[in-house]
């Protein structure tokens, strides 16, 4: 009984273990189908709206603390995340 029980428990493991693999590999290809390029060509053109309604809404009267402290918190990663690109880019060209 108690063998019968444990082959059950290890072949629910290895089904589970082979369907997290699965899902990995599925995951690995989206993000490889989508790619770097036009992951940074999204982002940069967020940046540059970003950006943009940081710099027109400041002259407007309807800047405030809390508006700034909004725009910052989301320019500030969209930033870095421009860093990252060009660095992976000089890199490659640098690599090859």
């Amino acid at each position: 009984m108690l063998s019968s029980m444990l082959s059950t428990v290890s072949s629910t493991m290895s089904a589970a273990s082979t369907m997290s693999a699965a899902s990995t590999t599925s995951v690995v290809s989206t993000f490889a189908t989508v790619g770097v390029s036009e992951i940074s060509v999204v982002s940069v053109i967020c940046l540059i709206a970003l950006l943009s309604a940081s710099e027109i809404l400041s002259a407007s009267s309807q800047w405030n603390k809390r508006l700034s402290t909004m725009l910052n918190l989301a320019i500030v990663p969209m930033v870095l995340t421009f860093f990252l690109i060009v660095s992976y880019k000089v890199i490659a060209v640098v690599g090859t």
